[in-house]
């Protein structure tokens, strides 16, 4: 379907019964390259059957197949812009290198500009209901959730990932098809979304609730794929550990001890002397790292390593680039967006730290361009920033894919492992991403936060703008990344005149020696451990358990008891990371898509849900220190809301509450508040020391109270044959009104009977399941964690 309104040429078409693509072109049809969009979805195009489009004076109106409005367009525009690039003219760059706490920089002092092409600036103007609320747009460094009456700047920078989509609370969403920098600017009467530099405006309306518009999403950008099964374990990292004898001593001192663990990470500076970037380590710290990870492997650790996407000049990588003509502008950065600098990069990655064993990658600072802005004082107001940063984006990267790098960095990190390893599973934590990153083994961080209640707070609602842009794979840095304010920013420069920084501003300058931050952080590893990765990470103060004090002791034994809980839950978590992966879901969810009716649930932003079965509280302010350290009194107790249209059990007490009201629960350093949606299954195992330990027995806990489905799943857990259909999953299906549960075999995958427990009230009854049906009636009572 075309027409054309105020001077601009529209398209319409349909890709499923709930998905319309609108096309907004000016003077013709201009080039145009979509990295995000898959070829397959765009297949299914044809005439609009479920939607009608109309003008509305300057505008459209695009309603549902029953005539009802769905979005009302004001007006679109396309105006004219210059697309330039920055080059050298083949002169030698003149070079000048900056250190700065987020890496080496480099800054080209004979960059000249010059005209590339046209392309336009877009913006599009939307009439919204008053009361509409707007969610998504990725993460921004506050901690937004309704984006209403605010104006949002999207570019790439530590702490914000933005994500070109927004989510509306009258049930439809957008997707746009704009890889360059974005403004969402609303004022609450007016409503305009600018596009810096695009060809045309593309986007994908989607009608429906949350979970439709995540679906959607996947269908557009890509499918996510299953990460390795440790993953999901308790991940260890620090700025940094400095040998391969310390990263083996971290995990043979949690086997000693007891406490499960998964991964150590290896941060940055693994590189000899000033070699920034280089991918091959210091002999002299890592003399066998054969070796070393052999060892690791033997403890049943597996091992992460960080790498970098500039390099600094004259290392052997750079010169290997720069050789190849296959650096950016900034003659630091290699050009993610060819495929054989993407390549170059692997085999630079594979040479020595793949083929020696490290099992991930930590493909740090993926928002290359930043440093401008990392610096100083004061932080600058949000539209300088914008300026500065995007500015700088756009004078390395063509500026229609500005913030496109980390996806095009993740996906040759992911395609040339799958080539060198098909067997292999790929994990990479990156800073950064953008829309179509979840195909690529790719997990997103909240950044380099600082250590105070306000910003764990603020991680919460992170974390839910991710999982409503489409990210299934999302986490935080627990205890914050900067734990001290100036004198910590002092310590680590070696300069005790250092001038202060705006970015290192926690409120802790002692570490884990101020009761207040094992407060602080304790409440975050509780707040981690329902993400979909449990790891401990940052500067200033190490994190290990034992830096809490010893068994026995008060934050020690929270820290412990709180880290043996993820592995308790783990038959849960991996059945729920594996329904993101081949399901479309998505790992932690708004209220607001399991609830969208409830106007309180719909709007809260410091609750969420792990999975759909397990409601989580976080809490997120002191009840039992100041940030002195000063002992403070306060009730242990949250009040918390449940969601209308369930009954809700307390996870520790056993106690049932009717949904739709607030409830006052305890909230005692020891545990996180945890309630379980009534009708819920959920499958947990006895204490393990890693997560592909084979359990001897799985619990099946039910929660009755209104009928109930879940399907356990299992895999090998580090291989791609789940793609091929080689992985096993269970229904338990609860039956309320005849208190009956139901076991089936769907797939199989071991070649041998598992032992249930399966505990539902006062009933503990165990079952060997090999297949087949199998139907246990339980007798009501109770139910009694």
């Amino acid at each position: 379907m075309k027409l054309k309104t105020n001077g601009i040429d529209a398209a319409f078409s349909q890709l499923k019964s709930n998905i319309l693509r609108c096309v907004f072109t000016k003077g013709g049809a201009p080039d145009f390259v979509s990295y995000m969009i898959q070829d397959e979805a765009l297949k299914k195009q044809h005439e609009p059957e479920a939607f009608t489009i109309r003008r509305n004076g300057d505008g459209l109106l695009i309603c549902c197949e029953s005539g009802n409005p769905l979005l009302e367009i004001a007006k679109c525009s396309l105006k004219p812009v210059d697309v330039i690039r920055y080059t050298t003219g083949g002169e030698k760059p003149l070079i000048k290198t900056v250190k700065t706490v987020d890496g080496q920089r480099t800054e080209i002092q004979n960059l000249l500009p010059h005209k590339e092409r046209e392309a336009f600036q877009g913006v599009l103007e939307l009439n919204l209901k008053q009361n509409e609320a707007i969610y998504g747009f990725g993460q921004d460094e506050e901690g937004g959730y309704n984006r209403r009456g605010g104006k949002l700047y999207l570019y790439q920078h530590n702490m914000r990932i933005p994500m070109p989509c927004m989510y509306s609370g009258r049930g439809y969403g957008i997707l746009f098809d704009c890889a360059s920098l974005m403004v969402f600017d609303d004022t609450g009467s007016a409503t305009k979304i600018l596009f810096d530099t695009v060809s045309r405006l593309d986007f994908y309306l989607v009608k429906g609730g949350v979970s439709d518009f995540v679906a959607a999403y996947r269908f557009l950008t890509g499918k996510a794929s299953l990460l390795p099964k440790w993953a999901f374990g308790y991940v260890q990292s620090r700025e940094t550990y400095k040998t391969g004898d310390e990263l083996v001593s971290i995990a043979r001192r949690h086997r000693d001890l007891g406490i499960p663990i998964d991964c150590v990470v290896q941060d940055w500076k693994t590189w000899k002397g000033d070699d920034w970037g280089q991918k091959t380590v210091d002999k002299e710290r890592y003399p066998d790292l054969k070796d070393t990870i052999e060892q690791l492997h033997r403890l049943n650790v597996h091992t992460m390593v960080s790498v970098w996407p500039n390099m600094a000049e004259g290392c052997a990588n750079h010169r290997e680039f720069a050789d190849a003509d296959l650096l950016l502008g900034d003659y630091s950065t290699y050009d993610a967006f060819s495929e054989d600098a993407r390549e170059m990069y692997w085999k630079q990655a594979e040479k020595e730290l793949f083929s020696k064993g490290f099992d991930a990658w930590w493909c740090d600072s993926t928002e290359p361009f930043t440093a401008p802005d990392w610096c100083g004082e004061k932080l600058l107001p949000e539209e300088e920033r914008y300026a500065l940063v995007g500015n700088e984006h756009k004078k390395y990267l063509d500026p229609a894919f500005a913030n496109f790098y980390a996806v095009m960095h993740a996906k040759g990190m992911y395609e040339n492992q799958r080539k060198a390893a098909p067997g292999k599973r790929m994990l990479n934590l990156t800073r950064s991403g953008y829309a179509g990153i979840q195909q690529y083994g790719a997990v997103l961080w909240a950044g380099d936060t600082s250590a105070s209640w306000r910003s764990l707070k603020a991680e919460i609602a992170k974390g839910l703008s991710m999982s409503i842009s489409g990210i299934p794979y999302w986490t935080v840095d627990i205890g914050a990344f900067f734990t001290g304010g100036t004198v910590c920013w002092r310590k680590w420069k070696q300069d005790e005149n250092a001038s202060p920084v705006w970015f290192w501003n926690g409120d802790y300058d002692d570490g884990v020696n101020n009761p207040g931050y094992r407060e602080l952080y304790i409440r975050w590893l509780q707040f981690g451990c329902f993400l979909p990765m449990f790891r401990s990470h940052g500067t200033d103060t190490p994190r290990e358990i034992w830096n809490f004090g010893k068994e026995g002791g008060f934050f020690y034994d929270i820290i412990a008891n709180t880290i043996r809980l993820r592995y308790s839950l783990l038959p849960y978590i991996y059945s729920v990371a594996a329904n993101a992966a081949e399901g479309d879901g998505t790992m932690i969810n708004s209220l607001l898509a399991d609830y969208p009716n409830d106007a309180i649930a719909a709007v809260l932003d410091d609750e969420f849900l792990f999975g759909h079965s397990l409601l989580v509280c976080p809490v997120t302010e002191p009840m039992y220190y100041d940030k002195t350290g000063a002992g403070i009194q306060k009730p242990t107790v949250k009040t918390c809301y449940l969601p209308t249209g369930a009954d809700w059990y307390d996870f520790w007490s056993g106690i049932k509450y009717e949904g739709g009201q607030s409830v006052t629960v305890d909230a005692g350093l020891n545990h996180i508040p945890l309630f379980v949606k009534a009708g819920s299954i959920i499958p947990m195992q006895n204490e393990a020391g890693h997560a592909l330990q084979t359990p001897g027995e799985i619990n099946i806990r039910i929660y009755p109270g209104a009928d109930g489905e879940f399907t356990l799943y299992d895999d090998d857990g580090l291989t791609y044959d789940y793609e091929k259909g080689i992985f096993e999953t269970i229904l338990f299906s609860w039956n309320d009104r005849q208190n009956k549960l139901t076991i089936s075999k769907t797939t199989k995958l071991r070649n041998r009977a598992i032992r249930f427990k399966i505990q539902c009230g006062e009933l503990d009854k165990e079952i060997i399941f090999d297949g087949g049906d199998i139907e246990i009636l339980v007798k009501r009572r109770s139910y009694s964690s």
